[in-house]
């Protein structure tokens, strides 16, 4: 059976990403995004499900310091949902609870509905490691924060469905794979094109760098920077609305090449909807 990896233990929203977008692959649970990516570079899974950014939290800090370093491909994308439920050992009733563990960003998410049930709060490292600690304790007055995978894997009970404040939470995925595939282009689709380039800290050379684009017509989807301190040059991720064998992809990265500088290519592929 193929596999794909993904970061965190057995029960993660990523593991749930993995089984909603890859139902016919086996999802590997990994320590760190270092080592999913690391598994799929050794052979040792197909597919790599890495999240980019999520649409309450902005992004994924670690994942941009790995990007540069990638040897893997995108092709693909996926957009999860985040729908936290509150989970308590079999046979606790929401009367008996007195605190709730999760992740901070969870707890955040949920923050007036625990404040509404009167528990306190604590923080855990992640969602699924909240209710795998939960299972062991046994304890009718601890609750976690986590998916309903995470319910059915450790055999507990969920208390309440969309315990989150504010609906419609989601997180955007990269799907990660050792050989490049382009999906042919084909004018009825969309597509996006994922690329880095650094560019001088100077005045007017991301302007200068990001002219052929818009010359060209070409919709920034998404533009994201961080800086090399030491010699302060700046490196940029974008995905653009394009697939990299129109014509005026062509002709804005040849005017790309005279502004920037490490320019890579991603990966290129199928944009998806967001319902």
């Amino acid at each position: 059976m193929k596999k794909i990896s993904f970061q965190g233990i057995s029960g993660a929203y990523s593991e749930q990403a993995c089984k909603n977008a890859y139902p016919e692959y086996q999802p590997m649970a990994c320590n760190s995004f270092y080592e999913a990516m690391n598994m799929v570079e050794s052979g040792e899974c197909e597919l790599a499900m890495i999240p980019l950014e999520n649409s309450t939290a902005g992004r994924v800090e670690e994942i941009y310091r790995l990007i540069p370093k990638l040897k893997l491909h995108v092709i693909g994308e996926h957009y999860e949902e985040v729908n936290h439920a509150l989970i308590g050992i079999k046979g606790a009733k929401i009367e008996d609870l007195k605190c709730v563990g999760s992740h901070p960003q969870a707890l955040a998410q949920c923050h007036e509905n625990i404040q509404r049930l009167g528990l306190n709060m604590v923080a855990k490292f992640d969602t699924a490691g909240a209710a795998k600690d939960l299972s062991i304790m046994k304890d009718k007055t601890k609750a976690a924060i986590a998916s309903k995978l995470a319910a059915e894997i450790y055999d507990l009970e969920v208390l309440m469905e969309h315990f989150e404040d504010l609906k419609g939470n989601m997180t955007r995925f990269f799907v990660l794979r050792k050989e490049n595939r382009v999906p042919k282009f084909q004018k009825d689709k969309g597509y996006i094109t994922s690329l880095i380039f650094e560019v001088r800290n100077i005045p007017a050379s991301l302007y200068k760098a990001l002219g052929g684009f818009a010359t060209n017509g070409i919709n920034l989807l998404k533009i994201e920077s961080y800086m090399h301190f030491r010699d302060r040059r700046s490196r940029f991720h974008v995905d653009i609305d394009a697939h990299i064998d129109e014509n005026r992809v062509k002709l804005a990265l040849e005017e790309l090449n005279f502004f920037a500088e490490n320019i890579k290519i991603l990966g290129v592929f199928e944009q998806k909807r967001v319902d």
